[in-house]
């Protein structure tokens, strides 16, 4: 049994319902999607004075994806080549572009914090905004993008794509 309590909250939801602005058509094959995890290991000290008075070391895990994609908009005469008995085709693919970090915000979090006692007074006051760890952890998932085989894979999967899509036309796919 619940036992009735005056004071307990109730929320009621008056939000507009959401509204479609703009629909934008777009030319891309997303081809590949990288799973990255980093950890921040950032700490703030204050000069001559020690960590345990002021300063904050933070441990934040950021998990997001970073989709690959072929433009496909930009294909010219030059770049698809269909040879005279129609039998056979020669493409040029432009390259693969990596799409900004998608941070998932669920599998992304403080780990742990050390602060010092100013910083724990200051936060009691405010809460720490996060917002600086989301924006670095964007810059090193970016980074980890560029530096993996995301956009090679991006080409290869593209690659079959198309090699599947001529072929049930009955025509056979050379890449350049």
């Amino acid at each position: 049994m619940t036992g009735f309590s005056p004071f307990q909250s109730q929320r009621n939801d008056r939000s507009q319902p959401s509204l479609l602005k703009s629909i934008k058509d777009i030319s891309q094959y997303h081809a590949a999607v990288g799973n990255f995890e980093t950890v921040l290991d950032i700490e703030d000290n204050v000069a001559g004075i020690p960590a345990l008075i002021a300063g904050r070391r933070t441990l934040f895990v950021a998990a997001g994806t970073v989709n690959a994609y072929v433009d496909l908009s930009g294909f010219s005469d030059n770049d698809l080549t269909l040879a005279a008995d129609g039998k056979s085709v020669t493409v040029r693919l432009p390259e693969p572009v990596l799409d900004k970090p998608n941070l998932d915000h669920d599998r992304s979090y403080v780990f742990s914090q050390d602060r010092g006692v100013v910083d724990r007074i200051a936060d009691a006051m405010e809460a720490p905004q996060q917002a600086e760890f989301f924006k670095l952890a964007e810059t090193k998932l970016t980074s980890a993008a560029e530096e993996s085989s995301l956009r090679e894979q991006a080409v290869e999967n593209t690659r079959t794509m198309l090699t599947g899509m001529f072929g049930s036309l009955g025509i056979q796919a050379t890449f350049l």
